[in-house]
């Protein structure tokens, strides 16, 4: 699971998805677009979900096809994965899924639109797609909390950065996802925040107790302001306005580079 960054990360998304496959009150057809090493794919197949895994990356499904096989049979029966780029997600894997995950990929897509178009055409009509992105409202906050400055003021003017890996990649604003995504008819049902108090954190992981406290606070901040305001990633869940599909060749709108919520 590695320090307790990572781990705050996929505790308290893993939450999340947990409450909002509650709300629907039933399994689900869900598929993970950009799976990687299906972190989170494996725990919703846990919980009784079919899944599928769609990644371009044949060393990350491998890598997801060797944690998988540490599972039982059940959990392995209902996990499918697939190689190929989420653009093609429809054509790869088909639609009508519950709910279309999408974690961590739009930060490193310079242009994010086609790929919520080609989301959208993956889920049910009363479906929802769950977007994991660098939060935009707060870009200086991890630069800031560790004392390097000259980041911290470099990143008050621009959503773009280059990450822990040496990659280039972009920070989102709610509203920015809000936008693209209400010109093909979907809207936010729900906005979190993941790590508002670790995301400075490269510590190894603390005792159970003082961890336990740790992901209690990270819990309640993710769904309040001003916390989630500032936390290091916007998780944002969105459905269809209405059940009735966009029309037909509706594509999410171009992002411009406001900062604003």
């Amino acid at each position: 699971m590695g320090g307790v960054r990572n781990l705050v990360r996929q505790e308290i998304l893993a939450g999340q998805l947990a409450d909002l496959a509650a709300e629907m009150g039933r399994p689900l057809r869900i598929v993970d677009v950009g799976c990687g090493q299906g972190t989170q794919a494996i725990r919703l197949a846990g919980a009784g979900h079919q899944v599928t895994g769609l990644d371009p990356s044949p060393e990350l499904l491998a890598t997801f096809r060797a944690d998988l096989g540490e599972e039982d049979a059940a959990v392995r029966d209902r996990v499918q994965l697939v190689g190929g780029d989420g653009l093609d997600a429809a054509q790869l894997v088909g639609g009508g899924f519950d709910l279309v995950l999408c974690h961590a990929v739009l930060t490193y897509l310079d242009e994010p639109a086609p790929m919520l178009s080609a989301l959208a055409r993956c889920a049910a009509p009363g479906g929802y797609i769950s977007l994991l992105v660098r939060n935009g409202l707060a870009p200086a906050m991890r630069a800031g909390l560790r004392g390097d400055w000259n980041s911290a003021n470099a990143a008050f003017n621009t959503l773009d950065y280059t990450n822990s890996l040496g990659l280039a990649a972009h920070a989102h604003t709610p509203a920015q996802i809000d936008t693209a995504l209400a010109a093909i008819g979907w809207v936010r049902h729900r906005w979190f925040g993941v790590r508002v108090f670790t995301d400075h954190r490269d510590d190894a992981l603390p005792q159970a107790e003082v961890l336990a406290a740790l992901l209690a606070a990270e819990r309640v901040a993710a769904q309040r302001d001003p916390y989630r305001q500032v936390a290091a990633l916007s998780h944002l869940v969105y459905r269809r306005a209405t059940v009735s599909s966009a029309p037909a060749g509706a594509r999410a709108a171009p992002f411009s580079g406001t900062q604003s919520e």
